[in-house]
């Protein structure tokens, strides 16, 4: 069965810049410092006219079942989990560790090679503005939902993390892409846009993703400060409304610097078992932790797990 995301931090060596990726089966984030800025020209208009094919018609069948499978087995809650999955402070802790400072995949040899890897926190500085763009095959009314919903998710991660997260039309530097499956193929003017010096090969992550890669989003971040300078994700407007709902708050919340899955992490969604669909209140508290000024972009696990262990202390209580 897919997994709804695959989060990866790749290594561009271009400068001092570096490329992270994950998703709902898949995310990535990417260097700084590779040209444009807050005025470059918005990303070419995508999917004028184009029908949906029997390719896109296809995977909204094939979606709609998967969701109904996976609410069959008792998966995609919408709880909090706290009934039946509570935490402590300890179990916090790892899990923040394991979510915010280790990589799903392996570069180093140039390659994805799937295995567990010790990186380095990661977050914005600069206030996150992201713009919603549509391919043709969505429609008008469709796109108003879809603009408050996000507005409201964004206003909701900017009151968790304190950091300012807000929908934009200028300046935008989380780019945020709800296409079909034509559409999607045909992003690669407006990824090279967003994300200045990013390759063909990791375009190509976004243009050939595979079914089994049901959103995914990218991010450019400085090496030398290792702070996120822009993203772009995308969302499959193929999706049932649940299953389209999850990438959302998945995409957007690694894109703020929650690269990694870890099956020890519930209850939340960054957990490839597909039991919760959106963020829950312990996915919020490791965002609080994130954006907590006592942590420091560039953090190792060794400097930051003892200062992760006395925030998660403060915000269950004391629970250990």
């Amino acid at each position: 069965m897919a997994r709804l995301s695959r989060p990866i931090d790749l290594a561009l060596r271009l400068g001092t810049a570096a490329l992270f990726a994950a998703g709902l089966a898949g995310c990535t984030a990417m260097p700084a410092g590779l040209g444009g800025g807050a005025g470059h020209p918005p990303p070419p208009r995508i999917g004028a006219g184009m029908p949906p094919s029997a390719a896109s018609a296809a995977l909204t069948t094939y979606y709609a079942g998967l969701q109904s499978g996976l609410l069959s087995r008792g998966l995609l809650r919408t709880d909090s989990g706290a009934a039946d999955a509570p935490y402590t402070a300890r179990m916090l802790t790892n899990n923040f560790i394991k979510v915010a400072l280790f990589d799903e995949f392996d570069t180093s040899s140039g390659r994805l090679v799937a295995r567990a890897t010790e990186s380095r926190l990661r977050r914005w500085e600069a206030p996150v503005r992201l713009g919603l763009y549509f391919g043709a095959s969505v429609p008008a009314e469709r796109r108003a939902t879809e603009r408050a919903r996000v507005a409201s998710l964004l206003a909701r991660l900017s009151r968790i993390t304190g950091h300012p997260i807000t929908l934009a039309d200028t300046g935008v530097n989380f780019h945020l892409y709800i296409v079909n499956e034509e559409e999607r193929q045909n992003l690669a003017p407006a990824i090279s846009t967003a994300l200045p010096g990013i390759s063909a090969s990791e375009i190509g992550a976004f243009t050939r993703m595979p079914s089994s890669t049901y959103c995914q989003v990218s991010a450019m971040v400085d090496n030398g400060s290792s702070l996120y300078q822009r993203a772009f994700a995308v969302v499959r407007a193929e999706h049932p409304d649940l299953m389209h709902l999850s990438c959302l708050h998945e995409e957007i919340a690694q894109g703020l610097g929650l690269p990694n899955d870890s099956p020890s992490a519930r209850p939340s969604i960054f957990n490839d078992d597909q039991e919760f669909a959106l963020l829950t209140p312990m996915d919020e508290n490791m965002l609080r932790i994130l954006y907590d000024k006592r942590l420091k972009p560039g953090m190792r696990v060794p400097q930051a797990n003892p200062i992760v262990a006395e925030i998660a202390e403060e915000l269950l209580g004391g629970g250990s």
